[in-house]
């Protein structure tokens, strides 16, 4: 098996299908058909070795060995050649020089059973990088096939590559999504778990965006298409996937460019043991012993064996497609191995405020009637003057009278005024919504001292007041954001990972920032900064950590978490860059090193936790593989030199046995459970897992 397929994973079959002889060597040379080929010559080797202790049967069992043997050589010579057209000398070659000689000493068995083991573990190898890809390559099935576009007054049914931006098109309940589109008529939930990881369905409304692939498990509903289908989100993460799955890690590209002279110096070591063994120690060329056990050429054959890197060479990439395959399934998206590396070292960590830590858009957390006699009247005047505005204030106070179902009161001659607010004419009265300055004519003289008194307050929480009079009437609509997902108890848990400190940069007001930051725990937070004020505050931070010598120097990188839009400067600067909620953001799919597919900050902690898990693995691995090595050569060499020489099947066993083992270690990390989950081995760093937020933040604004 060429190990290169470890490296890039197993060849895919292009163009029409193959026919006849072709379609036989295409089926025999797949991993399954590898697989199948191994199975085999292990049978036949197993019934060459039972049918060899009956003499009557001894002819026959050789004749099986020798067939094994050829199985064997029909796959390990095919991936020798190719090694050696490349002008390679690698693990392939090794393999079949060592049971070529194996055989040619009279041990044909043990050369069968290192071809049976070499194939076996190869196909296996194979078979567990493809598993590795399921979780992405599911992402394609989930492509739907088919589209209802409205045509004139009917509704078609197209494939969904024939669409474009501005189509209207209907999605039935249990149907995918055809495109990525903005809902226009209807309500609905959508089930986009294996897209981004998240458990629910997300409730969407006319105006909210859809994704192609996620899954209407609600009412039918109609949307406009705003991306080409090859264009869609689904199709990004899927391209940003598979470049990650093609980047090599430091460590693997230095494996990668010591592999083949490491070869060249076994075999250089294998013939410089047969050549002293012979001529300067005396022993025999060939022993007298089974298949010329104890003689130099034996010797040679096995440290051949013992010394080839296959777990080495295999150790990193196992290990990274794991890593990125389950953080796929659990809607993180890690853009290749470095970016792992980079996240496994992450020491202090800097979020952005307003679209990370907080949702970004406001909501109505109170109506404050401070000389209003009906509060939905306040609501209903409040929403008719908003009625035309797309300031983010202004949706939200129309998205609460919807919520309580108040009707917008009717308007007529409104006027607005940049950074004040707006004016218009109710049942004949004037009314104004916005600053106290702006409202300040119609609010009746008697209530403007307590309507200050409330602003003030608000100001002091870091929330949003504005301010609404009309009719001798006035009042005081309190808005806030609102915190994300995971947000509470995500500094505590960092904190439990070594990850210290935990920072904010905002461009918003102190007010705000102090609030969110101290309701949920940030350990330092910097206010009112510029784009380039956030890349300052970055440097500086990396500046402290990287020559904190208090810290492990494995945890001294610094990452920075933002929305990915106008976060760019500051993620560019930092150590590792994620980007969260980003599956529709073109921004941060293409900024960040990693990319949270929702909205939810408990991921960021697991993505750590695996991140770390992948690179413990690593180097284990490494570990393991490197140690086996030099032990089972000291070993063999020492056994040698003091009169006991080691059966070359012991060799071999030792040998594929210590991949296999690689492989299934690295393996288990598929196995880890989901984010919010206590996984053993995932969450020993980790604090206790903490409530999900309920409520909102006090004190987030929009910045």
């Amino acid at each position: 098996m060429d190990k290169a397929t470890a490296e890039h994973g197993p060849e895919e079959n292009v163009g029409p299908p193959r026919r006849g002889v072709g379609a036989v060597w295409a089926a025999a040379t797949s991993a399954r058909g590898e697989f199948v080929a191994a199975v085999a010559a292990g049978a036949l080797l197993l019934a060459g070795a039972v049918l060899g202790r009956v003499e009557a049967a001894a002819p026959a069992g050789l004749a099986l060995v020798w067939l094994s043997l050829g199985i064997g050589m029909v796959h390990g010579v095919r991936a020798a050649a190719a090694a050696l057209r490349a002008g390679k000398v690698d693990i392939d070659v090794l393999m079949v020089v060592g049971a070529g000689l194996a055989a040619w000493v009279g041990a044909p068995a043990e050369g069968a059973l290192l071809l049976f083991l070499f194939v076996l573990s190869g196909a296996l190898e194979d078979l567990a990088m493809q598993r590795t890809r399921r979780a992405v390559e599911a992402l394609h099935k989930l492509m739907p096939t088919r589209a209802l576009r409205l045509e004139g007054d009917a509704w078609r049914e197209v494939a969904p590559e024939d669409l474009r931006p501005g189509d209207r098109v209907k999605v039935l309940p249990g149907e995918a999504v055809p495109a990525d589109a903005r809902l226009v008529e209807g309500l609905t939930s959508v089930d986009q778990a294996s897209l981004t990881g998240e458990s629910m369905p997300r409730t969407v409304r006319p105006g909210d965006e859809i994704w192609a692939g996620t899954i209407n498990v609600g009412d039918p509903v109609q949307a406009e298409v705003t991306r080409l289908a090859a264009e869609s989100s689904l199709q990004r993460v899927l391209r940003l996937v598979t470049e990650a799955q093609q980047q090599r890690e430091p460590v693997q590209r230095l494996i990668d460019r010591v592999s083949q002279p490491y070869a060249v110096a076994v075999f250089a070591a294998s013939l410089a043991v047969l050549l002293v063994w012979w001529l300067a120690l005396g022993a025999p060329l060939v022993g007298d012993g089974p298949g010329g056990r104890g003689g130099a050429v034996y010797t040679a054959i096995t440290l051949l064996i013992v010394a080839s890197p296959c777990a080495v060479i295999i150790a990193t990439p196992t290990a990274t497609l794991a890593a990125i395959a389950r953080a796929a399934r659990g809607g993180v998206l890690f853009k290749g191995g470095q970016a792992i590396e980079r996240l496994s070292r992450l020491g202090a960590v800097a979020f952005d405020k307003t679209g990370t830590l907080t949702v970004g858009r406001p909501r109505v957390r109170q109506l404050h009637p401070v000389g209003w006699s009906d509060e939905e009247r306040l609501l209903a005047v409040a929403a008719g003057l908003e009625q035309d505005s797309t300031h983010p204030i202004a949706k939200a106070v129309r998205e609460e009278a919807k919520r309580r179902g108040v009707e917008p009161a009717t308007v007529s001659e409104p006027t607005f005024t940049p950074g004040r607010g707006v004016s218009a004419v109710v049942d004949g009265k004037p009314a104004r919504l916005g600053s106290m300055v702006h409202a300040r004519d119609l609010v009746p003289e008697c209530f403007r001292n307590r309507v200050q008194e409330v602003l003030d307050g608000v100001q002091q929480r870091g929330q949003i007041g504005v301010v609404i009079a009309h009719d001798q009437q006035a009042g005081v609509i309190i808005l806030a954001d609102s915190a994300r997902p995971g947000a509470a108890g995500l500094v505590e848990r960092l904190h439990g990972m070594g990850v210290r400190p935990v920072c904010m940069f905002t461009g918003d007001n102190a007010a705000t920032a102090r609030a969110v930051a101290e309701s949920l725990g940030i350990d330092r937070w910097q206010a009112e900064m510029l784009p380039q004020d956030k890349v300052e505050g970055v440097a500086a931070l990396k500046e402290e950590v990287h020559a904190d010598a208090t810290r492990p120097r494995s945890r001294r990188a610094v990452g920075v978490i933002g929305d990915g839009v106008n976060d760019a400067p500051a993620l560019s600067a930092a150590d590792v860059a994620i980007g969260i909620g980003s599956i529709g953001s073109d921004a941060a799919l293409e900024s960040a090193d990693i990319v949270l597919l929702n909205d939810d900050l408990s991921v960021v902690p697991w993505a750590l936790r695996v991140a770390r898990r992948a690179r413990a693995t690593i180097a284990f691995n490494l570990w393991f593989a490197v140690s086996a090595i030099v032990v089972m050569a000291v070993a063999l060499l020492a056994g040698s030199l003091a009169g006991w020489h080691a059966p070359l099947w012991m060799g071999v066993l030792g040998h594929e046995g210590g991949t296999l083992l690689v492989v299934l270690n690295s393996l288990l990390i598929l196995a880890a459970r989901g984010p919010g989950a206590a996984v053993a081995g995932l969450e020993t760093d980790a604090a206790p897992e903490a409530a999900r937020p309920s409520g909102a933040v006090a004190g987030a604004a929009v910045s």
